[in-house]
C-alpha cells in the first residue's frame, strides 16, 4: 500500500461508526441523511465528493448513499509531505497517526470498495473530478480563508443543477477564515444558505424553494431539533439546534459482532473544545496553521 506511515502496527477494527475518531455530530448526521435519501428518491443523479477526509467517519456515511453507476471521491493529504513548514508542524503535533492506510482500514470495515481517493492538496481537486458531475460536496480541510475560498469556488464548478455543498467549521471561532469564505460566496457568487448547525453550513447554487420547503416540513416533524428561521441575503435560512438530535441508522461494520475495538496505545484522542466555542474544535493550533487538503 502506498504512502503507509511508519506506525505499522494493529490498527483498530471499528466495529460501529462511533468507534472511527472523528467530529460528525448527529444533527449533521440526520441531514446528511435527509439530503442525500432526498437525492436519491428525486433520483437526482451525480457523484460525491468530500474534501479533507481525517480517519473517514464523515465518509464511511457518505459512502452508504453512493449508487452502482456513480463516483466517490475523497481527497487529503492523508500521510504524504505537507506543502509547507507551518502544515507539517501541525501535523507532526495534532495527526501522526492519520494515515492513507488508516483511512482505507477504517472504511473497509464498512464497505466492499473504497473510493476514488486524490492524496495531494485539495486545490488541485478539478484536475480529478468532471465540471457539473457533483450533487454533493462535503468540504473539511483548511482552515485558511484563500484554501477554503478555492475549494468553494472548485465545489461550484464540479457541482451539478441542484447541487448541495457543506461547509465545516464557520462558526468555530478558531477558523474566521471558514466564516470569510462561507459569508463572502454566499455575498459574491450566488450561494444560497439553505441551513446551518453549530458546525456546518448547507447551501446551493441551484433552486432553492423547493429543498427549503421539504426541509422545514421535515424539521416540523421531529421533535429532537430546534430550527427557526433567520433572514440572510434575502433567503430565509433555516438555524437548527440539534444537541438532542438522534442519529440515523448507521452503516453497519463487518466487525459488528466483535465488541469495541482496542485501539493502539499511540493512538490520540481528539482534542476538547474550547470553552464557548460552539462547535468542535481539531485543536487551537489550526488557528494558525493550514491543513491543506486535510480533515
Amino acid at each position: 500500500m502506498q504512502n503507509a506511515s511508519a506506525n505499522t502496527g494493529h490498527l483498530p477494527r471499528p466495529s460501529r461508526l462511533s468507534d472511527v475518531k472523528g467530529w460528525f455530530h448527529p444533527v449533521d448526521q440526520v441531514l446528511f441523511d435527509w439530503i442525500l435519501s432526498r437525492q436519491r428518491d428525486l433520483e437526482q443523479r451525480g457523484d460525491l465528493l468530500e474534501l479533507g477526509a481525517y480517519l473517514g467517519k464523515s465518509a464511511i456515511f457518505m459512502g452508504a448513499y453512493l449508487r452502482p453507476e456513480e463516483t466517490f471521491t475523497v481527497c487529503d493529504l492523508f500521510d504524504s509531505p505537507a506543502p509547507d513548514e507551518a502544515n507539517s508542524a501541525e501535523m507532526g503535533r495534532s495527526y501522526a497517526t492519520l494515515t492513507r492506510r488508516a483511512f482505507e482500514a477504517n472504511y473497509r470495515s464498512f464497505h466492499d470498495g473504497l473510493p476514488q481517493i486524490v492524496q495531494e492538496p485539495s486545490s488541485g481537486i478539478t484536475a480529478h473530478v468532471e465540471p457539473d458531475s457533483c450533487r454533493f460536496v462535503h468540504i473539511d480541510a483548511s482552515h485558511l480563508y484563500e484554501h477554503v475560498h478555492a475549494d468553494i469556488a472548485a465545489a461550484k464548478e464540479v457541482l451539478g443543477p441542484d447541487g448541495i455543498v457543506v461547509l465545516d467549521d464557520f462558526r468555530a471561532e478558531h477558523c474566521p477564515g471558514v466564516a470569510a469564505a462561507t459569508w463572502g460566496a454566499v455575498a459574491s457568487t450566488g450561494l444560497k444558505p439553505l441551513t446551518i448547525t453549530a458546525t456546518k453550513f448547507y447551501g446551493t447554487w441551484g433552486s432553492y424553494d423547493a429543498i427549503h420547503a421539504d426541509l422545514a416540513a421535515f424539521l416540523k416533524e421531529r421533535d429532537d431539533m430546534w430550527h427557526g428561521a433567520e433572514e440572510v441575503a434575502g433567503f430565509p435560512m433555516i438555524r437548527i439546534s440539534g444537541k438532542k438530535a438522534r442519529e440515523p441508522e448507521h452503516p453497519v461494520s463487518r466487525h459488528a459482532d466483535e465488541g469495541a475495538p482496542e485501539l493502539p496505545a499511540d493512538t490520540p484522542a481528539p482534542p476538547p473544545t474550547p470553552a464557548g466555542a460552539g462547535s468542535r474544535a481539531k485543536g487551537l493550533l489550526s488557528s494558525l496553521l493550514t491543513r491543506s487538503g486535510r480533515s
